[in-house]
C-alpha cells in the first residue's frame, strides 16, 4: 500500500493564534513496507497555551515515529504498539498538567492519531477531533468524547438539539486538563482507494457530510495537489459561514 498525505490549517476568522497542530509522516521501512502516521491536535487554554499543548503532543508522536517505530518493525506486535501509544498519551497528559500547575494556567489538547503499516491501522483518540473513512461511503471512525455526544448516546438529546446546544464544545476528557485520560483505541484493515480525513471540530461544524464526501472521495482526491486544493476550498467555505474556531483538515489516501 502506498500513501498520499496532505494537511492544511487556518487560524480562522476570530482567534489571534492557531492552537491546532497537525503532522503527516510517510516512510518506507528496510523491508520496503510503507508506513504512515497522521496526528491532529486541537489545543485549548489560557494565555494561548493551547498552542503549546497541541504542539507538545505532536512532537512526542513524531519522536516516537522516528525513534521507537523502527524497533517495533523488526517483529511487529500491534498490541505492544497500542500499549506504547496509550502510555505516550498518558505521559503527555501528566507532563502538560504539571506544567499548567507550575504556571497556574489551564491548558490541554485533543489528540487523534492514526498509524498505518501495510493494510492495518491503529487509531488513538482523546477529545472531539475526528477521523472519517471515505470510500464508497462516508463513515466516522472515532467517537466524540463530549457532553452532547454522551447525551445523544443516552437518548436525552437529539442531534438537532445538540447542534444548537451551547455545551457542544464541552469535553469529557482532554490531554493535559484531565486527571486521568483513557484513549479510545481502534484497529482495523484498510483497502486501496480509501481516504482517511482528520479534522478539528472547527472544520466540520458548518459542513455537511455530503460536502466533505464530494470534495474528498477517492475519485476527487486524485493526488496531493487536488487534495490540498479541495481542503483549502472547504476551509474557505467554513470561514464564509462564520465559524469562529481554528480550522484544520488532514487527508491520507491509500493507493496501490
Amino acid at each position: 500500500m502506498n500513501f498520499i498525505g496532505t494537511a492544511v490549517t487556518d487560524i480562522g476568522n476570530v482567534k489571534q493564534t492557531n492552537q491546532d497542530s497537525v503532522c503527516v509522516k510517510i516512510a518506507n521501512t528496510e523491508k520496503n513496507e510503507h508506513v504512515a502516521m497522521v496526528v491532529l491536535c486541537d489545543g485549548m487554554g489560557g494565555l494561548d497555551k493551547g498552542e503549546l499543548a497541541s504542539a507538545t503532543v505532536i512532537r512526542a508522536f513524531i519522536a516516537w515515529f522516528e525513534n521507537e517505530l523502527p524497533k517495533h518493525l523488526t517483529r511487529l506486535n500491534w498490541k505492544i504498539v497500542s500499549a506504547d501509544w496509550e502510555r505516550l498519551i498518558k505521559e503527555q497528559n501528566y507532563r502538560i498538567s504539571q506544567y499548567g500547575k507550575q504556571i497556574d494556567v489551564s491548558l490541554g489538547t485533543t489528540v487523534t492519531a492514526m498509524l498505518i503499516i501495510e493494510n492495518k491501522y491503529l487509531i488513538s483518540h482523546v477529545g472531539d477531533s475526528r477521523v472519517y473513512e471515505i470510500a464508497k461511503g462516508f463513515r466516522q471512525l472515532t467517537e466524540d468524547q463530549t457532553f452532547i455526544a454522551r447525551e445523544i448516546k443516552k437518548g436525552t438529546m437529539t442531534p438537532e438539539q445538540a447542534a444548537k446546544d451551547p455545551r457542544r464544545n464541552m469535553l469529557l476528557q482532554c490531554v493535559g486538563a484531565s486527571r486521568n485520560v483513557e484513549p479510545q483505541m481502534l484497529t482495523g484493515e484498510i483497502k486501496e482507494d480509501t481516504v482517511f480525513m482528520f479534522c478539528s471540530d472547527g472544520f466540520r461544524h458548518v459542513l455537511s457530510d455530503e460536502e466533505m464526501y464530494e470534495s474528498f472521495n477517492p475519485n476527487n482526491a486524485v493526488n496531493a495537489v487536488t487534495m490540498e486544493q479541495n481542503s483549502k476550498y472547504l476551509i474557505d467555505v467554513v470561514k464564509s459561514r462564520n465559524e469562529r474556531d481554528n480550522i484544520t483538515v488532514a487527508l491520507l489516501k491509500c493507493t496501490k
